[in-house]
């Protein structure tokens, strides 16, 4: 006889065998994801019925940091955010303090920094629709689009030195002019980049395996994406006609022309559509900055603030005195408070900066876009499948860097 094997455990109902619901994790690892994101659906087959989003695996108290270094000091820490548009980052936050210190900075040094704002949207913007149309497995697109940012880091490289994380602007003015040779630069750029947009909206606008992946994806209407707090070109891509370059001017944008693309159905199509308008009115926008850039002072005339030439610092005794206070001892920022806000390419970018005064902040908060655009996945994402996680994740393009902080 052979031997027989019992055991005492219970058999196991078999309709959990055919339980339907099934929890599945995509993130924080996952290759498809963008950023450490973590977002757990309930799926029945293929379709979520349900997720919620998880945050904080990328969180390094910014906030925090702020009130332990000087307000130049911190500079630093805004490239860290939306590493993809640091430029847009580093002029909101020298904004709100600027507020607080009562200074208006130079004609030159606005135009300048709204330059470099539309230069910031359109590389967020490439990422955005070059990765996105690459996680669906359009990679023609993305050489198309990449090659464009590149050359776009190569003009920041020669305005500041930095390709990614730029650290160029500085409270009452800029790091550096502009290069000699930015105008052949930039002339290279506007007359390039529309070829580029043409042939990637010949590759996926009309084309019938992109409309299938994202027309009627991620819907958001037009009160869910108010509701949620969607700020640029998500809301904009919903049907709401707001944009705070025009809505709320600031710098320079009252004296341009440009227009503001506005969606209908609020899906992951729109958004590519009002992401790719955005770069050829970014690019009518530089050109005009281009012709009306005036000469003069790059910096105010403010001893608070002003950081002195290199040249006098090694040859003036009085001036290395000056320079050597700014930078150890930081600025004397009197006590107040002030909220600035940009559009900036995920949408409004605020800084809430509380001074008592001294050289460092009391307390400065971050309104980042992508934080609210997170939350908007759950009401998008119900009902959609699998695949279509990633697409509406990409259309959103949450950039974990702004969204933990």
């Amino acid at each position: 006889m052979s031997d027989s094997i019992t055991t005492t455990e219970p058999r196991q109902n078999l309709s959990d065998f055919y339980n339907p619901n099934v929890l599945v994790n995509l993130g924080p690892s996952h290759p498809a994801m963008h950023g450490t994101l973590r977002v757990m659906c309930r799926v029945n087959g293929e379709v979520i019925e349900d997720s919620t989003c998880e945050i904080g695996y990328l969180h390094r108290a910014i906030e925090k940091l702020a009130e332990n270094k000087t307000y130049h000091q911190w500079i630093v820490y805004t490239d860290r955010l939306n590493y993809c548009s640091a430029l847009t980052n580093n002029i909101a936050y020298v904004m709100a303090v600027e507020d607080i210190l009562g200074i208006q900075v130079t004609d030159r040094c606005m135009w300048i920094r709204v330059i470099c704002m539309e230069l910031s949207r359109i590389i967020d913007h490439i990422i955005c629709v070059a990765i996105n149309a690459l996680d669906m497995g359009a990679l023609t697109c993305f050489w198309y689009l990449y090659h464009w940012r590149e050359e776009a880091y190569t003009m920041i490289e020669a305005m500041c030195g930095m390709r990614l994380t730029t650290s160029y602007a500085r409270i009452g003015g800029m790091s550096y002019d502009l290069p000699d040779n930015f105008d052949e630069l930039m002339a290279k750029f506007i007359k390039g980049l529309p070829k580029s947009l043409d042939d990637v909206e010949k590759l996926l606008t009309t084309n019938r395996i992109w409309t299938d992946r994202t027309r009627g994806v991620g819907k958001l209407t037009r009160e869910q994406a108010i509701d949620l707090g969607v700020t640029g070109p998500c809301l904009r891509a919903s049907g709401v006609d707001f944009d705070l370059r025009r809505d709320r001017p600031y710098y320079t944008y009252p004296e341009l022309d440009f227009e503001v693309a506005v969606g209908l159905n609020g899906d992951v199509y729109d958004r590519y559509l009002v992401r790719i308008e955005e770069m050829r009115q970014s690019l009518k926008i530089l050109k005009q900055c281009m012709k009306k850039l005036p000469k003069g002072p790059l910096w105010v005339e403010d001893k608070r603030v002003f950081i002195p030439n290199k040249q006098d610092v090694y040859t003036k005794m009085e001036v290395l005195i000056h320079h050597f206070k700014i930078f150890m001892e930081g600025i004397d920022v009197p006590p107040g408070e002030a909220y600035n806000a940009v559009e900036a390419p995920n949408g409004e970018l605020g800084f809430y900066v509380v001074s008592r005064g001294g050289p460092k902040a009391w307390r400065i908060k971050i309104k980042s876009p992508s934080l609210l655009h997170f939350q908007s996945f759950e009401t998008s994402a119900k009902g959609s499948k699998i695949p279509d996680a990633i697409a509406i994740l990409g259309s959103l393009n949450i950039i974990a860097g702004e969204l933990d902080r």
